[in-house]
């Protein structure tokens, strides 16, 4: 069964506002690299949700789950099959005495959260309050800023195990079970869709949660290029040696492969300098691997996840 044949049948049992065929992935990723997904669908809520993957149950095709594309690149044939952006954004805090319990959609917003929260004098997510992307994503990599992870943070996670979509089943799992790591957790290993987390965090005063907030947010422009598109720290850091560290003493920041380049304001980022393509950037990582292996002597790997065709 061919796409078209696939997406006339969709739109007969799934909204068809939720669906776009030959979608450019471009729109969805933070590089704004990435050819197009063969059919596209964004989920607002779990019953959605539920809808989609009950009628997918039906059709042999790829399955891709997108959240919100900040520590992706997409090949520039795009993605085959189905892919799926989970948008859920549900917010529900509960609080007690000493700490605040905050339920979130897996879709909820970094930036957004940290701005409800600050209006509710509940402390603890400054450090994530700059971080790109969901609260999902941030749970999938284990994402951690300033000191901090989200390891610190998470009570608990529920997804969907969708490694057989004609029997699916939801989990929900405690902080340790999550076997969080640097830049790591369980859900690395899964093929799954987290769709909802819980995390517990303490009370405090508005200004000083601003002031962190403001803190942090002026050191990352100081020392990140957030002003031009990428996918966050290319690199992850190594065991015995900071990987930006390395790739700046072997010359290599501003180093330009087509559009893509090496950042002149931090070496653990490449950019979308100019119309880059996504090989663009896959050469220049390739070419930054090599040279840092053949003059340091380590090999360093990659923190973005690379997907699509």
């Amino acid at each position: 069964m061919d796409k078209e044949q696939i997406y006339k049948l969709l739109t007969k049992e799934i909204d068809p506002e939720l669906i776009k065929k030959d979608e450019p992935m471009c729109k969805h990723t933070s590089f704004k690299i990435g050819g197009n997904a063969d059919i596209f669908i964004t989920t607002k809520t779990k019953t959605q949700l539920d809808n989609i993957l009950k009628t997918l149950k039906k059709y042999e095709a790829p399955l891709t789950i997108l959240g919100n594309g900040t520590n992706l690149l997409v090949k520039d044939r795009g993605i085959r099959g189905i892919t799926l952006k989970i948008d859920l954004d549900e917010i529900e805090i509960q609080k007690s005495n000493n700490t605040a319990i905050v339920k979130l959609g897996a879709g909820v917003k970094n930036a957004f959260l940290a701005q409800v929260l600050l209006a509710q004098e509940i402390a603890g997510f400054e450090f994530a309050a700059g971080i790109p992307g969901t609260i999902g994503g941030a749970v999938y990599m284990n994402a951690g800023a300033y000191g901090a992870e989200m390891k610190d943070i998470v009570k608990e996670v529920t997804y969907l195990d969708i490694s057989n979509l004609q029997e699916i089943k939801e989990h929900t799992i405690s902080n340790k079970e999550c076997q969080f790591d640097y830049r790591h957790s369980t859900f690395n290993q899964k093929n799954v869709i987290i769709t909802k987390v819980t995390i517990e965090l303490p009370y405090g005063k508005k200004e000083n949660i601003k002031q962190k907030m403001d803190e942090n947010a002026k050191a990352r422009k100081e020392k990140q290029p957030v002003q031009m598109p990428s996918a966050g720290s290319t690199f992850r850091r190594g065991t015995d040696f900071i990987t930006a560290k390395l790739i700046d003493e072997c010359g290599l920041k501003g180093y330009q492969i087509g559009g893509a380049q090496v950042s002149n304001v931090h070496a653990g980022f490449i950019v979308n300098a100019k119309s880059a393509t996504a090989q663009d950037v896959i050469n220049l990582i390739e070419y930054v691997q090599k040279t840092v292996l053949q003059k340091c002597g380590k090999q360093i790997e990659l923190e973005v996840k690379i997907i699509g065709e």
